[in-house]
């Protein structure tokens, strides 16, 4: 399902170009796509996540490629959430979604992009990264986890990680939802008083909060260094849901549509296949006499 030109023209404005300087001070929070209000945008998004279910379908049948998201974002900046609205119509068997937190001694023992490796999707899936790769250019420089050089090497080690994950026909698409400190503590207010989210809170949520500003630095100078041509970041304004979720689906949609996805040929002779058929429509007959 195809969308305007005025919807794809607002959705370019929010990949990050190579080589563009990233101010994300400068970039909206709460954006709202061109033409769109809450109520159409929402109606929007309801279609777009139809428009998935049957693509993901096609890219199951025509099995030559694969789609991985990253998503990216602050405390409280929605990831869950995106998953849960943007990708509900998805077959679950053709999906997977995986959350890194902190690393295992396993993982520990091993190169930084071992565990990433292992959660690449297959040829026909859709895989979804809940945090990912890029925790170790983020929260292992913030908090200074290892030396400068270490982290510095890795925007290079990243590049050369997805060039070869899309020279094996996966297709990369990587979302930083942008929100503000203020929408960030309003939602840590709902944490605090909705009994079904109070299991989501943390004190490192108050702790992280202190390296904003650092965590901004972090995240713009990993956008300048890796958003490339086949392997693009999207800064999503996610202060306001409706827009986060339309955002996303949209750009994903798009995507699996420039994919060229298509059924494969019949690989039997149809003919045969009939008589077969018809054969065992009229045994069943028989024996129902």
């Amino acid at each position: 399902m195809a969308g305007s030109q005025e919807e794809r023209d607002w959705l370019e404005t929010l990949r990050v170009k190579p080589g563009q300087k990233v101010d994300l001070s400068a970039l909206p929070t709460a954006d709202k796509p061109n033409g769109h209000d809450k109520d159409a945008a929402e109606a929007r998004t309801a279609e777009v996540t139809q428009s998935l279910a049957r693509l993901q379908f096609l890219l199951y049948a025509d099995a030559r490629s694969s789609l991985l998201v990253v998503l990216q974002g602050l405390d409280a900046a929605g990831k869950d959430g995106t998953i849960r609205k943007v990708m509900s119509g998805l077959n679950p068997q053709g999906v997977k979604v995986t959350s890194f937190k902190q690393p295992t001694a396993q993982e520990l023992a091993h190169d930084f992009l071992w565990r990433v490796h292992r959660a690449v999707p297959g040829k026909g899936e859709v895989g979804i990264f809940n945090r990912s790769h890029y925790e170790d250019v983020l929260v292992v420089r913030v908090h200074e986890m290892v030396e400068e050089k270490v982290w510095r090497a890795r925007y290079e080690q990243i590049n050369a990680f997805e060039q070869l994950l899309t020279a094996s026909g996966t297709r990369i698409l990587k979302f930083f939802l942008h929100i503000s400190p203020e929408e960030q503590l309003e939602r840590f207010a709902v944490r605090l008083t909705d009994p079904t989210r109070q299991w989501k809170i943390s004190e490192a949520d108050y702790t992280e909060r202190k390296h904003w500003d650092a965590y901004t630095k972090a995240y713009e100078e990993a956008l300048e260094r890796t958003s490339t041509k086949d392997s693009p970041w999207y800064v999503i304004p996610a202060d306001r849901k409706w827009v986060r979720n339309f955002a996303v689906a949209r750009i994903i949609e798009e995507t699996l549509l420039s994919m060229d996805l298509k059924t494969p040929k019949v690989s039997v002779n149809l003919e045969d296949i009939r008589r077969h058929y018809h054969a065992a429509v009229a045994a069943a007959d028989a024996e129902a006499r």
